[in-house]
């Protein structure tokens, strides 16, 4: 239960209801972190914008390795509530309940390439607080199995989305009970 009152569909900005209906249809509700983002129209529409773009969207990066970030990171920042909805949402874009469980799991017991394992270690150490300590050699060695600067700059972007979706969830005691 949330640690400030969440607004309901009708208490919510026109515009953010216009966004709310078609899941609500969808799923019969409205999460937490919606009815959060909802208190403020401003950080409604910046966090979706970011959302859409960063996993909703066909980008360079596979949904597998977006939703492998999602769950990674916010299991390392012990954001239960995330975890729960991004294995959901991984199933809904196709990861087998067998990659759902690996990836929860740590990256070392997932059934994927080494140079995917690579991009995912290196993610889960640029969610934590002493990412400031990433190196040169480090983006390199990326480069050398592959990857290209876009996709680790989308990479990273993603891991700074779950950091900060993390926080917001974290403080305001989104998912835990009352």
């Amino acid at each position: 239960m949330a640690y400030i009152p969440l607004p309901t569909f009708e208490e919510m900005d026109p515009e953010t209801q216009e966004k709310a209906r078609p899941i609500m249809e969808k799923t019969g509700g409205l999460g937490e972190i919606f009815r959060l983002l909802a208190v403020r129209k401003d950080i409604f529409f910046a966090t979706d914008t970011m959302g859409q773009a960063y996993l909703l969207e066909e980008t360079e990066l596979p949904y597998r390795i977006k939703e492998a970030i999602a769950l990674l990171v916010s299991q390392e920042n012990s954001c239960a509530m995330c975890v729960d909805l991004h294995k959901s949402i991984a199933r809904m874009l196709g990861l087998s309940e067998e990659l759902v469980a690996q990836i929860l799991q740590g990256v070392d017991a997932m059934e994927i390439p080494e140079r995917e394992k690579e991009l995912l270690r290196f993610c889960i150490r640029a969610s934590r607080k002493e990412n400031y300590k990433t190196t040169k050699e480090e983006i390199d060695a990326l480069k050398e199995l592959g990857y290209t600067e876009s996709q680790i700059d989308e990479a990273v972007a993603i891991v700074g989305y779950f950091n900060y979706i993390n926080t917001l969830s974290n403080v305001f005691g989104l998912g835990t009970e009352a």
